[in-house]
């Protein structure tokens, strides 16, 4: 019986336009056969009805992929109100249908009430789960789970566009967010009810939109490869971001390689400007000058005032 091949060993962050209709999941083994990795993840799935920016995380960067869940987000999202559906988006059946009546004052306070932090019920078709199963497939099942109201945080919400029955806004939004949440409570607000129609999530923290690429243009870079006879990883790799853009913004460390070697281990060690508390990015090297300085992953700063790891880069 022949061997398995378990694929490459290839470290990063790739972020990917999710295309309409195609479940995270779906897009997550799509790249993950693409580029032939031993090990993919994603960082907070799309629902298959939204489009827009998926990281995926390859190799050891699956290991940063929960503070990417954890970083806020931007949507732009078109609401169609009139219409209520379980769901609460346009993959979802009709509850009810009312004529809309809604003036540009009454919307505007409506939205207001959405701004900064308030609670939010996560909804039945939420990957949530209860006692080990996603919150959606007790939805299809009919059965109804209690859900605590969580805290969220709108930190901006701009309408774009208000015409007719549409509603067209970009949101941006803290972790735990969702949005089909909002346009349903919008929805009842206005005393219409409304649902998802369109929804595109154009960030994920600090990631540039200009470096997201679609499923569509990898599968050609892949073939051209091939026909080319060029091993397909020159032209693929290039599109990856470092495993360190997971944790952009927390604070660095520098640290020698005998400590590297400690904390690899498992081990605290002891490390200069280090702050009194959190978690921080930890690299072998000198300082931020240090050209060649090595990402090993990351520690926090223990009840000692140690540096102890968290998240070890192991290459």
């Amino acid at each position: 019986m022949a061997k398995r091949r378990k694929g490459r060993a290839i470290n990063g962050v790739l972020l990917l336009d999710k295309p309409h209709g195609l479940s995270s999941n779906h897009a997550l083994q799509t790249v993950k056969r693409i580029y032939f990795a031993q090990k993919a993840g994603h960082t907070g799935a799309l629902d298959p009805l939204a489009t827009g920016m998926l990281p995926i995380c390859l190799g050891e960067g699956t290991k940063f992929s929960q503070y990417l869940l954890d970083t806020d987000k931007t949507y732009q999202v078109t609401a169609k109100l009139g219409v209520r559906t379980t769901t609460s988006d346009a993959g979802g059946e009709v509850v009810s249908e009312k004529p809309v009546d809604v003036s540009d004052e009454q919307l505007a306070i409506a939205l207001d009430s959405f701004r900064g932090t308030t609670k939010q019920v996560p909804s039945m078709y939420s990957a949530l789960k209860h006692q080990g199963q996603p919150l959606y497939k007790y939805a299809r099942e009919g059965i109804e789970v209690p859900r605590e109201a969580r805290d969220i945080t709108v930190f901006n919400l701009e309408l774009l566009r208000f015409e007719g029955d549409e509603v067209e806004l970009n949101i941006h939004v803290s972790k735990g967010t969702y949005i089909r949440t909002i346009i349903d409570d919008l929805g009842e607000l206005l005393g219409c009810g409304a649902h998802v129609a369109h929804l595109r999530r154009s960030a994920v923290g600090n990631y540039p939109i200009d470096k997201m690429v679609t499923l569509a243009e990898l599968e050609a870079l892949l073939e051209q490869a091939i026909a080319d006879e060029v091993t397909p990883s020159e032209v693929l790799d290039p599109l990856l971001l470092p495993m360190n853009s997971a944790v952009d913004g927390m604070q660095c460390l520098y640290i020698d390689d005998m400590s590297a070697n400690f904390l690899r281990h498992g081990n605290p060690v002891q490390a200069y400007n280090a702050p009194a508390e959190g978690s921080v990015q930890v690299y072998i090297g000198e300082d931020e000058n240090d050209a060649n300085a090595e990402f090993i992953g990351v520690g926090f700063i223990n009840d000692d005032g140690l540096l102890a790891p968290k998240r070890i880069v192991v290459i």
